[in-house]
């Protein structure tokens, strides 16, 4: 019986649009440039933010989101971010009694603006106010710390297989692997992934049905 369902957040909940279009503008490249490379690092197993490190050799991430923050072209977050499913998935989901948590790779600034969209959801927490990301299994021993049940009762929800569906299933949760965004449809028909995914779904509004089934 699944108690509480976690999700990740970029290319689960939100869109990574805005984000992309936002380092592009700020890093003075065509927008479909950066998206081209984005798509480049993906089919190759790569970490997203070589992407940037593509455009910019020896970038300092850190020191050029700092730089972006006080220019005042920082992080934002609205309401056209979310996926269309989002809002209905999650209310559905707290109808049914199943606890609802947030937790993905994103800053602690990121916490903030999604908690400011007022999501139906139990608690919204970030790798940055953790101190741990994933795919570190400590990102994950938080994850059933604030889960309040037990692994084989929590369901991680991403659409990366190497930060969300490995590390989710190797910590002992449940998974399930959202064919969404770049990574979740590059890698969708993988043999491993697969394997490892208890449910594979293209709607967040699938897991009510699974959840009741």
């Amino acid at each position: 019986m699944i108690e509480t369902i976690v999700f990740d957040v970029g290319e689960t909940l939100v869109r990574d649009d805005r984000y992309w279009a936002a380092w592009a503008d700020w890093l003075g490249f065509p927008r479909h440039t950066i998206s081209a490379l984005v798509g480049a690092v993906v089919t190759r197993g790569c970490d997203n933010a070589d992407a940037l490190r593509l455009l910019k050799p020896g970038i300092d991430l850190r020191a050029a989101y700092a730089a972006r923050e006080a220019a005042g072209r920082g992080e934002y977050l609205d309401e056209t971010d979310l996926y269309d499913d989002v809002r209905p998935a999650l209310g559905a989901l707290r109808e049914l009694g199943v606890r609802v948590v947030i937790a993905g790779n994103q800053t602690a600034r990121a916490g903030e603006l999604l908690r400011g969209l007022d999501l139906p959801a139990d608690l919204v927490v970030t790798s940055g106010e953790w101190g741990a990301a994933k795919p570190q299994p400590a990102f994950f021993t938080r994850v059933l710390e604030v889960a309040q049940a037990g692994p084989h009762a929590t369901l991680y929800v991403g659409d990366h297989p190497q930060n969300d569906l490995f590390p989710a299933k190797d910590a002992g949760l449940l998974t399930a692997h959202l064919r969404r965004g770049p990574w979740g449809h590059w890698w969708a028909d993988q043999p491993d992934v697969v394997a490892a995914a208890d449910w594979r779904i293209d709607s967040l509004t699938q897991l009510a049905t699974i959840v009741s089934g």
